[in-house]
């Protein structure tokens, strides 16, 4: 499928903050909470597009000649990334393999993103899969025909594309991935930005950053010196149906924070169905209108707002207890449910 995925990642439903929570509908806005204290360091700060979104890198460094290389080491290793992951460029090691069903001596970083794609696959108990791009090539297919039943491919049509799909059937190994069941193929959508977001979060620490926050459609903050009086990141959870509003803010200090919302790329003109299929089903219609995911990582936060969104939440408890996430789920009613490892769940009363 060739759609961009800017759309779902400007209209993400993160919005980060000032404490005035003034909002610019329709993108991200990145702010410090409070005052920073006298004798800041100011930022350097590069906007742009990445991975097909809006991207934003903050860097602080009282040395503006290592944060500019620090800031060009990023966007290189961006650009590399890009080109293993991507599904839009033919020569990416990711689109090379979909088109052998093998690869040999594959890249680290690509062994490494699929081995913990699929141990959140198997966490979640396939809730999160990355081989469910047939599903979109079939959703694509069907609306693209000017007579499409809009309620979607048939269920002869999602029969025969469900059995390509399945985490079980991809072997991987340092040699070699092989896919084991014809006419699969994997995305790696719904965890590269994480994991990309990840990595050039531990270059700039590695470079000697203390403070910087990267934001590529996830947002993670980098704070090597928590006591060091810098305000936390203040980020505003957007409603899904009105991306210039918030529900609740949220302050991030070496943490990151994900939303995943159908909204955002729909594959129907009546928006009915999006990219966030249940693999199990093949349905294109999640449970929520969106699942934000704060964690440690954003590779976690990534693939599990991923995999939530078709997860009940008697399923995502156990989950967001063993590791110690917070999560908001915006409901169909428009109210938003929080689960949270170190406290009961609750209702926050949000009409959207």
């Amino acid at each position: 499928m060739t759609t961009s995925v800017r759309t779902r990642r400007r209209f993400i439903g993160i919005t980060a903050a000032a404490s005035t929570l003034a909002m610019m509908p329709g993108a991200l806005r990145l702010a410090r909470a409070g005052t920073p204290p006298p004798g800041a360091i100011e930022p350097l700060t590069w906007r742009g597009i990445a991975l097909g979104a809006d991207a934003e890198l903050r860097l602080y460094h009282p040395d503006p000649h290592i944060a500019r290389r620090l800031l060009a080491q990023s966007l290189a290793e961006l650009q590399r990334l890009e080109g293993l992951f991507s599904l839009y460029r033919e020569d990416s090691a990711l689109a090379t393999l979909n088109r052998q069903s093998f690869l040999d001596e594959p890249p680290a970083d690509l062994l490494r993103l699929l081995s913990e794609s699929l141990h959140y696959s198997r966490l979640t108990h396939g809730a999160f899969d990355p081989s469910v791009q047939p599903l979109w090539r079939l959703y694509a297919d069907h609306f693209s025909r000017a007579d499409a039943n809009p309620a979607g491919p048939s269920p002869a049509a999602l029969r025969d594309t469900l059995v390509r799909i399945g985490y079980a059937a991809i072997q991987a190994d340092p040699q070699r991935i092989q896919l084991m069941r014809p006419g699969m193929a994997l995305t790696l959508n719904g965890i590269a930005q994480g994991y990309i977001t990840d990595r050039i979060t531990e270059l700039l620490r590695v470079g000697g950053l203390d403070r910087a926050l990267v934001d590529l459609g996830e947002i993670r903050g980098l704070d090597a010196r928590p006591n060091s009086g810098a305000p936390a990141w203040r980020v505003g959870l957007a409603q899904p149906q009105a991306p210039d509003q918030v529900y609740t803010t949220v302050d991030i200090r070496n943490q990151a924070l994900a939303t995943s919302g159908g909204y955002g790329t729909p594959l129907d003109p009546a928006g009915r169905h999006t990219h966030l299929f249940d693999p199990c089903t093949g349905i294109a219609q999640p449970r929520y209108r969106s699942v934000s995911v704060l964690a440690g990582t954003a590779t976690m936060a990534d693939a599990l707002s991923t995999a939530f969104s078709n997860m009940a939440l008697a399923e995502t408890a156990p989950v967001v207890r063993q590791l110690g996430l917070r999560v908001w789920f915006v409901l169909p009613d428009g109210s938003v449910r929080q689960q949270a490892a170190q406290a009961p769940s609750e209702n926050l009363e949000v009409r959207i």
